[in-house]
């Protein structure tokens, strides 16, 4: 017995937006992108809707970016967070260094 079950594809963020620029700056419908592509109806809709949404300036999030800006964002977004973490593991080994010399053993 074989199974009818579509293998699953995989698409690139590059990809992905390639698609969804088709959508919505050139007039594609879904089912021509689906067809050209191979995604299902729920993937196709989904680049589409997350491109129309960074266009409009909301970062996803949970998932990549596809525009050039919303990656900018999570980019900037993630080197903050990485900043903020090193200043606080810098300021925990900087009161246990202060401790340790008003404390000598």
């Amino acid at each position: 017995m074989r199974s009818t079950r579509k293998q699953r594809l995989s698409f690139t963020i590059e990809q992905r937006r390639d698609y969804a620029k088709l959508m919505v700056e050139e007039g594609y419908t879904a089912n021509q992108v689906m067809e050209i592509s191979g995604a299902g109806s729920t993937a196709v809709n989904r680049w589409k809707k997350q491109y129309i949404e960074e266009l409009n300036g909301k970062t996803p999030l949970g998932k990549k970016a596809m525009t050039a800006e919303q990656q900018e964002i999570q980019r900037l977004k993630k080197e903050l967070w990485r900043a903020k973490r090193d200043n606080e593991i810098l300021k925990k080994a900087a009161a246990i260094f202060i401790s340790d010399d008003q404390h000598p053993r």
